[in-house]
């Protein structure tokens, strides 16, 4: 038999083997999960995600200002072996003059047989003033040698600490891409009824929240706010629309804190970096006392901030995918509100 009729009466029989194989069972859809289900696990992935990236942002934070110590260290210890080369030069330089008018006759016995009393006085004075120089000079040389050392061994742990602190970085920024790429698919694997559905449910439910919030009296009557508030206030609602990016500080996009401290660093208040910080570090206001410009934190974790502008509404970047807009305050589980700027009535 031929080659060619050899693959002919091989293709035949694996297409008759196919024909005659059974047909696989239909795969059965799964079940539609319900909406208030897929919401809280949505919601699940944004708070986590929305947590690394406020530790990914303290990171970056602990690492510029590890740069800086670093780039400080590197000036001063630079200095400090100029300053040591040139008292190593003025040392050497005693050394050959001492060298050089050195001899086997002590001092003392030169006094004794001088001629001119006076002139082997005055000499005297010299030597003793070489030797007052040539005592500065050598501290000059130690206090140089040691100040060195030090500066080189807090370089190198410095270094070693910025080291440290961008593995960590790295790390800190592949778990925020992980996490946003859970989010990805599961959106994508999402009906637009679904996401209709889901829309819907989440407006439902911050309304209830906010509902529930203003009847309480929790929010109180509104305040004056300061004129730094203003500025921060305005910088912040002239972000609106702009898109949610995770570690972003403007200006063309802004994560929660991002948002948040460069406004108040607009407005003359530098505050820390992440909504964690800020929690920790600002002022807490109850928020019955809540003004314009007041920072609402989120979530028993501190992990998303808001800037309050009156009337039970906040202004926030909300979340990977979302857009600055203004929310009511209780578009999220409210942890407690902090004050930036120091004038607390």
């Amino acid at each position: 038999m031929s080659g060619r009729l050899l693959r002919l009466v091989c293709t035949a029989a694996v297409a008759a083997q196919a024909a005659l194989a059974p047909l696989p069972a239909a795969a059965a859809p799964e079940p539609r999960r319900p909406v208030n289900e897929l919401l809280a696990d949505l919601q699940k992935l944004y708070r986590k995600t929305e947590q690394a990236t406020e530790t990914y942002n303290a990171t970056e934070e602990k690492l510029t200002k590890q740069r800086a110590e670093v780039k400080r260290l590197d000036g001063e210890l630079v200095r400090a072996r100029l300053a040591l080369q040139e008292s190593r030069s003025a040392a050497g330089r005693l050394a050959r003059q001492q060298y050089q008018s050195s001899s086997d006759i002590s001092p003392y016995v030169r006094l004794l047989l001088a001629r001119d009393l006076q002139h082997a006085l005055d000499e005297r004075h010299v030597i003793g003033q070489l030797a007052r120089e040539r005592a500065r000079t050598v501290g000059r040389l130690t206090n140089n040698e040691k100040r060195r050392g030090t500066l080189g061994r807090q370089a190198r742990k410095a270094l070693d600490a910025q080291l440290t602190l961008a593995q960590r970085q790295k790390k800190d920024r592949d778990d925020v891409r992980r996490r946003l790429a859970r989010v990805e698919v599961m959106l994508a694997s999402l009906t637009p009824t679904q996401l209709t559905e889901l829309t819907r449910l989440e407006q439902n439910k911050t309304t209830d929240a906010q509902n529930k919030l203003v009847a309480s009296g929790a929010l109180g009557s509104e305040r004056t706010p300061s004129q730094r508030g203003i500025a921060a206030v305005r910088y912040a609602e002239d972000q609106l629309g702009k898109p949610y990016q995770w570690g972003a500080e403007g200006p063309r996009s802004y994560d929660c804190s991002g948002l948040t401290s460069q406004a108040w660093d607009y407005a003359g208040t530098p505050i820390p970096r992440t909504s964690q910080e800020q929690w920790a570090q600002l002022p807490k206001v109850p928020l019955k006392d809540l003004r314009p410009g007041d920072l609402v934190i989120y979530f028993p974790e501190a992990t998303h901030v808001a800037m309050y502008v009156g009337n039970g509404t906040v202004v926030q970047a909300p979340r990977p995918g979302g857009r600055i807009k203004l929310s009511p305050i209780a578009s999220n589980p409210i942890l407690g509100a902090v004050r930036p700027d120091k004038r607390l009535s």
